[in-house]
């Protein structure tokens, strides 16, 4: 992938942008391998790999410079701005998108934050797209609710230049520090939720809710997820822990299988509930619960618990609990491979089956992996 803005050195986002794609993933099999030394893995798949570029589906766009000419990108630590309308990581729709944003933002009066003075109002940009119809989210970001009225009276313009803008709503971040977004969340549209699909499974994102942003690859991770459940055979009862918007648990839910999903976010559990309802699920429940609390307040035993951890993994407690209550299959997706590595060492009575590594993140050293993990009798 070439990228003009890392050959000039103003975006180094893309740390492995300089090394051949084959070497990358080498590089991240290898280092899989060297975090589970010491596990025995009886099966290791070849990694699941997506487009090199183009692949986001989500821009988080840091808004500077002034209103009359607003740059959307980041800061580097000197607080020097860069515009990453451009980055080839984005679709091909994107640039266009945020070329009518920044005539937006003057014709609105949105001032620009600026983060040495502590003067402005308008933080981030958040825009999301659909690959099922093209629809998109877009958010606006504010310090406070000063500027909201603007915002409403210029939207018809955006509106009309963007009619693939089909939900807007406004976040309030009052807190100088670097925090993406804060609690409120003031709709700016009657649609307030985003329709995806993966593998003929509808799947909605809502603006607080958190969808993975390569779907291509994603796409696939679930798809393998819900392989890797049905070759254990009749699975009866399957938790989802930390399910997000259901994608796990949907793609390896059957009509006969009581399933329970687990997410913290009420607006994820809103975007699962609609999921389900859409594909017609009766024996399904999704609560908005901390995981870890819910599972270790359950006595039922189900015969297989799927969990989708943030970067800090489930952690010992949780893991205590998982090898006390032994159910017949854990099925482990993890952002973060150290901490997976660590919560396995801590499943001393079951046997990883197998391991397959999902790169969503081309030309960095993050990556996506999958663990399938069976009860030794």
């Amino acid at each position: 992938m070439h990228c003009a803005l890392y050959t000039a050195g103003t975006c180094r986002s893309c740390q492995w942008l300089d090394t051949p794609y084959s070497q990358q993933l080498a590089d991240k099999q290898r280092d899989l391998h060297s975090l589970l030394e010491g596990l025995p893995v009886g099966e290791w798949r070849e990694p699941v790999t997506g487009p090199e570029s183009a692949f986001r589906n989500k821009a988080k766009m840091v808004v500077s410079g002034s209103v009359e000419r607003p740059l959307l990108g980041m800061l580097h630590r000197d607080g020097t701005p860069v515009d990453l309308c451009e980055c080839p990581l984005y679709p091909a729709r994107f640039p266009a998108v945020f070329s009518v944003l920044k005539t937006f933002i003057a014709r609105a009066g949105l001032t620009p934050y600026n983060v040495a003075r502590k003067r402005g109002e308008l933080k981030f940009l958040l825009l999301t797209e659909s690959q099922k119809d093209g629809g998109m989210m877009l958010r606006f970001v504010l310090r406070s609710e000063a500027k909201l009225a603007q915002l409403r009276a210029a939207l018809p313009w955006l509106q009309q230049q963007l009619p693939q803008l089909t939900v807007i709503s406004a976040n309030i971040q009052p807190v100088h520090m670097a925090i993406l977004e804060g609690d409120t969340e003031i709709p700016l549209t009657d649609v307030q939720r985003l329709e995806e699909e993966f593998n003929h499974v509808p799947l909605f994102i809502r603006p607080q809710s958190f969808f993975q942003t390569n779907p291509q690859v994603a796409e696939r991770l679930y798809a393998t997820a819900r392989d890797w459940v049905r070759e254990r055979g009749n699975i009866a009862s399957m938790w989802d822990l930390f399910c997000g918007v259901g994608g796990f648990g949907l793609h390896c839910a059957t009509p006969d299988m009581k399933l329970t999903g687990i997410e913290i976010s009420a607006e994820a559990i809103a975007c699962a509930k609609e999921s389900a309802s859409r594909l017609g699920l009766k024996n399904v429940e999704f609560q908005a619960l901390d995981s870890t609390g819910f599972a270790t307040g359950k006595g039922e035993v189900p015969d297989l618990v799927l969990v989708n951890p943030p970067r800090r993994g489930i952690g010992k407690t949780l893991c205590d609990y998982l090898s006390q209550m032994a159910p017949d299959t854990i099925l482990y997706s993890s952002c973060n491979a150290q901490t997976m590595a660590k919560d396995l060492a801590l499943l001393p009575g079951y046997a990883i089956a197998r391991v397959q590594l999902f790169d969503m993140f081309p030309h960095t050293a993050h990556y996506e992996v999958m663990a399938l993990l069976t009860r030794e009798i």
